[in-house]
């Protein structure tokens, strides 16, 4: 249990007689004042009209906290805030010390949760938009697990559709071998883009490709050998890029996967009055059961709320995403009993996953009553101009360039610290913080903001970054190297001795590990992981400048370098859970 639950049943239990209020106890926003507060007095004087300050007086007089904290004291407009005793703290420091989850609890409920990300598109490079899907969802990912629940890692690729038709015939008609075997995905972007243009000036080769694309439907065995291909080729770059970014999958389904069940899910919701026919197309429209603002099937224009149906199938009968969606969420239902599934995509799909979670309530009341739906957005990345990131030329940032870039910014900037190490070892290092910096900077920002890409900014080695978190672990284990050339580790570890202030500070803020990754999986923010071991990186910065750690002597050498080892401990395991790896030097 974390210090803020165990102070959480302290405090229910000294205010069960007022009634069921959720009593929620978090860090203090001021540590001149306390280490823990609540704001329950508060919430109570309200529903009870009485003095909030009152209130609080009264909750500490129940409170049974004297082995924890000194005694509670009132703040504000009726803060109760609470101060841990050292002695108290030193033995908790003490169990941290020998637990290998670092302080978090095990959940009370472990979930099923799919989790469905990055999601690229067959025969289309990797490019900057995929990012923030596949960074932000492989954090997710690591954490839920490591939180101790059951995750299935799904990507979802984008291998089916009008594109297609575009890409046989390019592929017959003006596909490059060599250039195929140099850059597969380059290759198969350069003959889609070309048919795509001619399609738009020359009737006949618009007619080519619908014929081309309506045999692969129908099972043309060349055209299917040839699809077969093409996701072949993507798969192998895809997962090129993968292995650089450390991501892995347990499920990897195509959206042609699930079109055996497109004719069925479009069928039964016509049957059952969810979907009905609208200019040629079928669609669903508003049930009426939800306010109108509220109504994913409705939208203001001039005062008026009119109808914004979802299309489940076009009027020359084709199935589109939103069928797709249909499907895919009713199979991973079927098949992993999840509690939540997570869509992890940009914020331009808000609408079209409201109008998804919606019908498929209407659809499947059964199993949406037994699931969460959740759709992960975020924001855009962009340049220095304010406009979504792109190269000099106007064109899309593949996410292979990206990261070579990364790599190479970095190995500048380790030569430049370090020229004495041979270059495979700056070489490796220059990996570790370029790709680091990369993803730190994608994860720091809040998820739904847009964020400006700089390198200057996240190959900092100063302020709130990877560079800057991945020096201060190397920073803690050449302390150890030291130690150990000057004999200085063979101290035996006995009672901890946190006496200075800034010990203190830095084993609460350890403690604090085991509280934040349950708040990241609240509302899926790994940014406040991040924000995390930044004031943890600070406040040993703190710790090292006022306390000496080797120079001092006995057990205030042991615990000061037990509150270190903690330290490095903490910091690579939450930028692991980031997906970013540490280096023993730099």
């Amino acid at each position: 249990m974390t210090i803020s639950a165990l102070l959480e049943s302290k405090v229910r239990a000294a205010t069960s007689h007022l009634g069921n209020v959720d009593a929620r106890v978090q860090t203090a926003a001021d540590t001149r004042f306390g280490d823990y507060q609540t704001n329950i007095a508060m919430i109570l004087a309200k529903q009870q009209r009485a003095n909030p300050r009152q209130l609080a007086q009264d909750i500490i007089a129940k409170l049974d906290v004297a082995d924890i904290c000194a005694p509670p004291e009132i703040a504000g407009a009726g803060f109760i805030n609470f101060r841990l005793k050292p002695e108290w703290l030193a033995q908790r420091f003490s169990e941290f010390l020998n637990d290998d989850r670092l302080g978090v609890p095990q959940p009370d409920h472990a979930r099923q949760i799919v989790i469905d990300f990055s999601s690229p598109n067959v025969a289309k490079p990797m490019h900057v938009g995929h990012i923030r899907s596949t960074i932000l969802g492989d954090a997710l990912a690591r954490i839920a697990a490591f939180v101790g629940h059951r995750v299935v890692r799904d990507n979802h690729i984008g291998d089916w559709g009008t594109q297609f038709g575009m890409l046989l015939v390019g592929w017959k008609t003006e596909l490059n071998r060599d250039a195929l075997a140099a850059d597969a995905l380059a290759e198969m972007e350069r003959i889609y883009k070309l048919i795509s243009a001619r399609c738009e000036s020359d009737p006949a080769t618009l007619e080519n490709v619908h014929r081309e694309l309506v045999k692969l439907q129908d099972g043309d065995a060349e055209n299917l050998a040839l699809w077969h291909e093409m996701q072949r080729l993507s798969q192998a770059q895809f997962d090129a890029i993968y292995g650089r970014l450390g991501v892995k999958f347990d499920v990897t389904l195509g959206e042609s996967f699930y079109n055996p069940q497109l004719k069925t899910v479009v069928d039964e919701l016509r049957t059952r009055g969810i979907a009905r026919e609208s200019e040629g197309a079928l669609c669903v429209f508003s049930d009426g059961t939800l306010p109108e603002k509220e109504d994913p099937f409705l939208i203001q224009r001039e005062g008026t709320w009119v109808p914004i149906p979802a299309i489940v199938q076009k009027g020359d009968g084709a199935a589109n995403y939103t069928t797709t969606d249909l499907a895919t969420l009713e199979y991973r239902l079927k098949t992993w009993s999840p509690d939540e599934i997570v869509y992890v995509t940009d914020g331009r799909q808000q609408h079209h996953f409201r109008q998804l979670f919606a019908i498929f309530r209407r659809w499947h009341s059964d199993l949406a009553s037994k699931v969460t739906l959740a759709h992960v957005w975020f924001g855009k990345i962009l340049g220095d101009d304010g406009k979504p990131f792109k190269t000099r030329s106007g064109d899309t940032v593949k996410l292979a360039d990206l990261l070579d870039e990364a790599e190479e910014r970095a190995f500048a900037l380790v030569t430049e610290k370090n020229s004495t190490l041979p270059e495979a070892d700056r070489r490796e290092i220059a990996r570790v913080v370029g790709l680091g910096a990369v993803k730190y900077a994608d994860l720091l920002p809040n998820r739904q903001s847009d964020y400006i890409f700089s390198w200057d900014k996240m190959l900092s080695f100063q302020g709130n970054t990877a560079p800057y978190l991945q020096y201060s672990y190397v920073r803690i284990r050449s302390i150890f190297r030291k130690g150990e050339e000057r004999g200085a580790l063979t101290e035996q570890a006995g009672d901890l001795v946190l006496a200075e202030p800034a010990e203190l500070s830095l084993a609460k803020k350890l403690l604090q590990f085991g509280e934040v990754l349950p708040q990241v999986l609240d509302d899926y923010r790994p940014n406040l992981l991040a924000n995390y071991l930044y004031e943890l990186a600070s406040t040993f910065h703190g710790f090292f400048e006022t306390c000496p750690v080797l120079q001092s002597e006995g057990a205030t050498r042991a615990s000061r370098l037990a509150l270190c080892d903690a330290t490095a401990r903490v910091l690579r395991q939450g930028l692991g859970l980031l997906g970013i790896e540490v280096p023993e030097r730099m």
